[in-house]
């Protein structure tokens, strides 16, 4: 025999074995695919805080809230893209006397879980309720924009009565404001807007949120609450829409820390996992789940509604000279000091308000707003200030409160005002405490000083633009006194014409951070999430409870 087929004798039993070898991988390979997690028929969601209420006159917490929106129905919601305000419980609003009254006529085929139907008595019911100072809602001040709200809320001896709310019928709401406020629609989603099931609340009390007593009539009813445990919610078939509501039960578990709830997560116990209300990823845990090749597929990002920025105290010198803010605002990359410094999915800010707040100017359009990173203009404007390459610039202190974060920032920026424009900074860091007192008074505030804005009402600009630098009615920690832009958020604040709100944001915004450059935007924070792969559907809804009558599981 020649030793050719020799060769192919004594590789036949090799060439057997390495296919015997990859049937049996394949076979592997077949059942960890038929083996692998699937879901399990209903949602599994984590929640950080223990839940003492679901009464939505009484809740502060992200986990109440989060609970509030899938039992009860608000006035209004947002859309989850734009952010624009929607018809929720109302179907449309009507607005008079310029400005100061809302006429808003609801649903007609919305029920409490008992049958009976929801009505414009129980919104006014509800709302007296919560601006009663006895009644100690935490979100009374959400009200105050209604006529005498503040007032009642302050002073017992103001009648109930007088409060800008009434039933005109059975499906119709007018609220009289104390001023004209464009943002009022945006305002009414807040819960201590909704209506609530009176009869039960005067027969039980404090306890009518007991399983065994609450009435709700948003997409999921209370089917079981556990202290300290866990709550069970139930789609409710009477939801107006219950036919577009796909998952049947959602498990909410209280886990105290977030390495137990990724280690739930990773043995298919939760469904998602991130944000503020479903226990944040670990930071810790950011690199494996980087190297995970599961976990990294299942890796999302949704955005918080916080802007961090550098502000210049404009009242001491050289901060009072514009093109010296100019020039320090050019010379920050935003892009390498998030990918470099921070490591984070941050995205770079050239404005102040954070997309998709209402009123917040998309980066996407081609009109650009904001100053952007140019070491040339950097350089051409310091000079217009007086000091060409850096020349007998004055010693400057940029302060931020104490975190190993804010430091690293604050020494990048450094390096690079040092290096396009060869001017040198001090950095402080100071206890919180300290920080905010010395930001408080004008003439030995810092220079440059770190902060960050996030929403704590209604995503709408009014809240960032106005309640922040208008120079009378703000916080305006900078001592910025501009009279334009004082005029253009006040009149935005006025009209309820959307398109024109925008417009007026947008040129609010071009005044803050480029005509006047009166701060540095820095970055839109985003916060990380871990979902499976059969929720679909999902998306992070920024501000309030998530909707979760929108998403669904499938294998």
């Amino acid at each position: 025999m020649s030793n050719y087929f020799m060769r192919i004798l004594l590789l036949i039993p090799l060439v057997f074995a390495v296919m015997m070898t990859g049937c049996e991988h394949h076979e592997k390979q077949t059942q960890a695919v038929e083996t692998q997690a699937k879901h399990v028929g209903y949602l599994r969601l984590a929640l950080s805080d223990n839940i003492t209420t679901l009464d939505p006159g009484l809740i502060s917490k992200g986990a109440q809230i989060e609970l509030v929106e899938q039992l009860f129905l608000g006035l209004t919601d947002f859309d989850p893209k734009t952010y624009e305000v929607v018809p929720e419980l109302a179907t449309h609003w009507i607005v008079r006397e310029e400005g100061t009254v809302y006429t808003y006529k609801l649903r007609q085929d919305v029920k409490w879980t008992h049958g009976d139907p929801v009505t414009a008595h129980d919104v006014v019911w509800a709302i007296q309720r919560n601006i009663a100072k006895k009644t100690d809602s935490l979100y009374a001040f959400t009200l105050y924009i209604l006529k005498n709200a503040k007032a009642i809320h302050q002073d017992e001896s103001v009648p109930l009565s007088s409060l800008g709310v009434r039933a005109i019928d059975d499906y119709t709401v007018e609220f009289t404001l104390e001023q004209a406020a464009g943002y009022f629609p945006a305002l009414t989603s807040f819960w201590t807007y909704c209506p609530l099931p009176r009869q039960v609340i005067k027969q039980h009390g404090d306890d009518w949120v007991n399983p065994a007593y609450i009435q709700t009539n948003g997409s999921y009813q209370l089917a079981e609450w556990k202290k300290d445990s866990r709550l069970i919610l139930k789609k409710n078939p009477d939801y107006y829409e219950a036919d577009k509501v796909k998952i049947p039960e959602v498990h909410y578990h209280i886990v105290p820390e977030s390495s137990l709830g990724f280690a739930m997560y990773k043995k298919n116990e939760l469904d998602i996992m991130g944000g503020q209300t479903y226990l944040p990823v670990p930071p810790s845990k950011m690199s494996s789940i980087k190297s995970d090749p599961v976990l990294r597929k299942e890796k999302r990002f949704g955005p918080r509604f916080c802007t961090e920025w550098y502000g210049f105290n404009v009242r001491r010198p050289p901060m009072n000279n514009l093109w010296v803010r100019k020039a320090i605002a050019a010379a920050i990359d935003k892009k390498t000091l998030i990918d470099i410094v921070i490591k984070a999915n941050h995205s770079p800010a050239m404005t102040f308000t954070r997309p998709p707040v209402f009123g917040a100017v998309d980066p996407s359009q081609p009109e650009k707003v904001g100053i952007y990173f140019d070491p040339v203009f950097a350089k051409a404007w310091l000079a217009k200030a007086g000091y060409p390459d850096g020349k007998n610039f004055p010693p400057l202190v940029l302060a931020h409160n104490i975190s190993g974060l804010h430091y690293e920032t604050a020494k990048a920026v450094k390096t690079m005002l040092k290096h396009y424009l060869n001017i040198d900074i001090e950095i402080r860091a100071l206890d919180i405490e300290r920080y905010i007192n010395l930001l408080e008074r004008p003439t030995t505030a810092p220079h440059i000083f770190r902060m960050s804005w996030c929403a704590k009402q209604p995503p709408d600009a009014h809240y960032w633009l106005h309640d922040v630098f208008h120079p009378n009615k703000g916080v305006n920690w900078n001592g910025w006194d501009s009279r334009e832009f004082a005029k253009v958020v006040d009149k935005a604040r006025q009209i309820s014409n959307p398109v024109g709100r925008k417009k007026l944001y947008r040129r609010a915004e071009q005044i803050l951070t480029e005509k006047e450059a009166a701060i540095v935007p820095l970055y839109f924070s985003n916060t990380p999430f871990l979902v499976k792969p059969w929720v679909k559907g999902w998306y992070h809804k920024g501000f309030g409870g998530q909707h979760l009558r929108n998403w669904s599981l499938e294998d």
